[in-house]
């Protein structure tokens, strides 16, 4: 392994305290988050077993924790009410709090309010 990664490869965990692997070298049985949620599956409280390091130039690597496959859970299904509960919050972030009318997009957080509230004389177009 070249001199570049090498400061990123400790398989024992005894220089970074847990075993630590660089950027697309880690062995199989592990999953980052995003790995985990594409298949179905969340780490299911289970702490972070690795982690996989990307060095970079002028500033500290960059980190993905890894969980094992074997101890993760199936991600929990969404249930009546909390697909309830997300389509109200949708409502809320497209709901124009001057004209309080939904807009049908999400309104920016750099104004506040929808465009035509926002812009009342048409300068937005």
């Amino acid at each position: 392994m070249s001199g570049f990664y090498g400061k990123c490869y400790d398989p024992t965990g005894a220089r970074h305290g847990i075993p630590t692997y660089p950027w697309r070298y880690a062995p199989d049985g592990y999953a980052t988050f995003r790995q985990l949620r594409a298949r179905g599956l969340r780490p299911g409280g289970q702490p972070v077993a690795a982690q996989v390091l990307r060095p970079r130039f002028r500033r500290g690597p960059l980190v993905a924790y890894l969980y094992r496959l074997d101890h993760a859970k199936p991600v929990r299904p969404m249930t009546p009410g909390k697909w309830a509960a997300l389509a109200k919050a949708n409502l809320a972030r497209r709901t124009c709090p001057a004209c309080r009318l939904d807009a049908g997009y999400v309104i920016p957080g750099s104004l506040g309010m929808c465009i035509p509230c926002a812009y009342p004389d048409g300068r937005a177009a």
